[in-house]
């Protein structure tokens, strides 16, 4: 899987579970402020992940730091990155 094809299913899974609009899903968008989601949403988006890439994210300091779309799509690419 490409890098843009590993964003396109990162983006097109958290429009389809959270009703987003894909004209705001830009990597600066905050998954908060410009998203709208909340503590709550973020483990669904967890939960959204691990389904749509078949791997466990843990409790891991990388996760804490996630404050917009670009820093999932960097995570989500560098645990593909580490399973290869």
């Amino acid at each position: 899987m490409t890098e843009q094809e590993v964003i396109e299913l990162i983006d097109s899974s958290l429009a389809e579970e959270f009703e987003l609009d894909r004209e705001t899903m830009t990597p600066e968008a905050n998954i908060y402020e410009d998203l709208g989601l909340d503590s709550l949403d973020t483990v669904d988006m967890v939960i959204v992940l691990e389904g749509a890439f078949k791997f466990k994210i843990r409790e891991e300091e990388a996760v804490r730091g996630i404050r917009t779309l670009g820093d999932i799509h960097r995570f989500v690419l560098s645990k593909i990155a580490q399973q290869a």
